[in-house]
């Protein structure tokens, strides 16, 4: 599969699910662009998380706005993209494709166990780790109606970049 061929990619999950480890793995893997949606967050709702209280759905929508603007800035001018952000909800989902409706998720998936344990082995700028049960309460899985392939988060980051290229193959055909 040719980097020009590749459609958007959202890396999504909850936090620690490895988003952002993986989304640049994909992106080295394909050869193109990777943007970290937490990068992208306006400075009230990094305060807010650092703070300790989960998002809403009204601090969300502006940064989900912001990312489907440059998923489909880089789409018109002709650039694959890997993006990584959690997109828990379906109508977040919707949002983040408007402008490039070709966008393939890619859900990473793990048990609150292991999620939990890998968080506790990392620090984040502004996510702490008390969050995480409000990400999984609030996450919506994939649709059978929705562009996505879900993976396992138990295997190491080559296996996933290796597991995505193959179903992307065969879900862009």
């Amino acid at each position: 599969m040719s980097a020009s061929s590749i459609p958007p990619l959202i890396v999504m999950g909850v936090s620690g699910s490895g988003k952002s480890t993986i989304g640049e793995s994909i992106a080295r893997a394909f050869g193109i662009e990777f943007i970290d949606g937490d990068d992208l967050h306006p400075r009230a709702n990094k305060e807010k998380m650092a703070a300790g209280h989960p998002l809403d759905d009204e601090d969300r929508a502006p940064w989900l706005e912001i990312i489907a603007l440059r998923i489909g800035a880089e789409i018109a001018e002709g650039r694959p993209i890997v993006v990584a952000c959690s997109a828990l909800k379906r109508r977040y989902r919707d949002q983040l494709i408007a402008y490039a409706p070709e966008t393939v998720f890619v859900h990473l998936v793990g048990s609150r166990d292991l999620i939990a344990e890998r968080q506790r082995g990392r620090r984040h700028e502004y996510m702490p780790d008390t969050l995480l049960a409000s990400q999984f309460e609030t996450l919506e899985p994939l649709g059978d109606d929705e562009r996505g392939i879900v993976v396992d988060v138990r295997q190491s980051p080559d296996e996933i970049v290796d597991e995505v290229r193959t179903r992307l193959a065969e879900l862009t055909g």
